[in-house]
C-alpha cells in the first residue's frame, strides 16, 4: 500500500519530470516531508488537448457519482479490481494520473516494543518518480480527488510491506496516461513498467508516524537500520 509519502521536488524539478515546455510557476513548490490521505497533492493528466498539465486535488478519491464522501479508504485502488470496482473503473479508463514523489514510508510491527517502525522507500540518490494513479472530479460535491495504485510487492520490499505502489518510469507516462491500453493490457503496462524494483530503503525515525509531523528530517537514516 502507500499510506504516506515525500514530495520536495521544485516546480521546475517537476515540469522536467514531466517534459512540460510551458514555465514553471514563478513561485516555487513547497517542500512536503510527510503526506498524508486527505490532504491536497499534485498530479498529472492529459488537457483535451492530449498535453500533459498540472492539476491539484484531495489523495481519497471520491468518485463522480458520490453523494457524500467515501468514509472507507479509497488513497489506495489495488490492481486486481480496478477495471470491475464501481469505484474505480471508469477513472481506469479515461481518467488516468501521475503523482509525484520521492519517497514514500511503510510500517513494520517492532519485536522490541510492538510500535510501529517506520521505513523510508525511494530510487538511489532521491531520483523523483512518479505513482500511477486515478482521478476524479465531483461535480456535485466540488472536489477534484486523486488515489495510488497498488500491486504485490516485488520480493525485495515484500518483508517491510506485502503491496507497493506502482512506480513508472519516464518511458511509460505518455502511454499509461493515454489511454490507449486498457482492461487487463493496461495492468500488464503498469506491472511490466514498473520500477519498484530499484528502490532502497532505510529505517527513519517515529515522528513520522504522525500525519501531524512535517520536520525536515523525515528521511534522515537511523543508524540502526538494516
Amino acid at each position: 500500500m502507500c499510506g504516506r509519502f515525500t514530495n520536495e521536488l521544485t516546480w521546475p524539478d517537476l515540469y522536467a519530470l514531466y517534459n512540460i515546455h510551458n514555465e514553471a510557476p514563478k513561485t516555487n513548490a513547497q517542500p512536503r516531508y510527510n503526506i498524508a490521505p486527505t490532504q491536497e497533492v499534485d498530479f498529472v493528466h492529459l488537457d483535451k488537448a492530449g498535453n500533459m498539465e498540472f492539476d491539484r486535488g484531495r489523495w481519497w478519491l471520491v468518485p463522480f457519482f458520490a453523494k457524500v464522501t467515501p468514509k472507507h479508504a479509497m488513497f489506495n485502488a489495488r490492481i486486481e479490481g480496478v477495471t470491475t470496482s464501481g469505484a474505480f473503473r471508469e477513472s481506469f479508463k479515461r481518467k488516468r494520473c501521475l503523482i509525484p514523489a520521492d519517497g514514500y514510508f511503510e510500517w513494520i510491527k517492532s519485536d522490541d516494543d510492538r510500535g510501529k517502525d517506520p521505513w523510508l522507500l525511494q530510487l538511489p540518490y532521491g531520483e523523483p518518480f512518479s505513482f500511477a494513479g486515478l482521478w476524479d472530479y465531483n461535480e456535485h460535491l466540488g472536489v477534484t480527488s486523486c488515489t495510488i495504485i497498488t500491486a504485490p510487492a516485488v520480493r525485495h520490499i515484500a518483508h517491510i510491506h506485502g503491496r507497493m505502489p506502482i512506480i513508472l518510469g519516464p518511458h511509460t507516462y505518455e502511454r499509461w496516461l493515454s489511454g490507449e491500453d486498457q482492461d487487463d493490457t493496461a495492468k500488464a503496462l503498469l506491472l511490466g513498467a514498473q520500477i519498484d524494483s530499484r528502490l532502497e530503503f532505510h529505517r527513519v525515525g517515529r515522528e513520522v508516524n504522525s500525519s501531524r509531523y512535517e520536520g525536515t528530517d523525515t528521511k534522515k537514516p537511523l543508524i540502526n537500520s538494516l
